[in-house]
């Protein structure tokens, strides 16, 4: 998945949701930018949640994006001030963002929206309830090769994540040996979505090997 392409605000709401990417002066949608504030010691600080006082510096959600506003002092020339980025900040976004699409789905879990375990999963799958499918990386090939079987003929068709192993989801909901677990449709689903998308800017969401090995639909 990619972020969405920018677009030009329809109505004044929309318009107070979107900002210019410091890197190519493009205004986009908020969902597919990173918002960054200066600290109090002069560091650019990645702001994803939005909500850290300050202006906000915002750069389009891409790996190449965010690099780029670090090595040519963009941040320093929008903030019209001296400020300093780490050379590794889009790696520094990336670590954050996972963490907070773990977080988020130990939230979504607690809220009902967010199921795992084998039949669990076949079972929102079958009845097209599934918005996102979440493997682990360390889970066997034959059964999420089962699951996914499936998730090629519901429909709608969930989205596909193989980014934590099975400690880590197990960790983050509460389970034990949480392998296959499905995000519900619903309002949650669509803001988690949101930085799904922002983190596919900065690594793939599955591990190639899944891809080569899942036949096309």
């Amino acid at each position: 998945m990619t972020a969405a392409a920018p677009r030009t605000p329809r109505t004044h709401a929309e318009a107070s949701r979107e900002s210019r990417d410091l890197v190519s002066g493009e205004v986009r949608p908020r969902e597919t930018m990173i918002r960054f504030v200066a600290g109090p010691d002069g560091w650019v600080i990645p702001d994803l949640a939005g909500r850290l006082p300050g202006r906000g510096l915002w750069v389009a959600a891409d790996r190449s994006s965010v690099e780029t506003a670090a090595r040519r002092g963009l941040f320093s020339r929008a903030a019209r001030a001296a400020l300093r980025a780490d050379p590794d900040l889009a790696d520094q976004v990336e670590r954050l963002l996972l963490r907070r699409l773990l977080e988020g789905l130990g939230l979504a879990r607690r809220a009902g929206e967010l199921v795992f375990g084998f039949e669990k999963v076949l079972a929102a799958l079958s009845g097209g309830r599934a918005a996102w499918l979440i493997e682990a990386l360390d889970g066997a090939a034959d059964g999420r090769r089962k699951i996914l079987g499936a998730a090629r003929k519901a429909s709608p068709t969930p989205g596909l994540t193989g980014l934590w192993t099975g400690e880590e989801l197990s960790l983050a909901l509460g389970g034990e040996n949480v392998i296959h677990s499905a995000f519900l449709a619903g309002r949650g689903s669509d803001r988690w979505t949101w930085d799904v998308q922002r983190l596919s800017g900065f690594r793939p969401l599955v591990p190639d090997s899944w891809i080569e090995a899942t036949p096309p639909t």
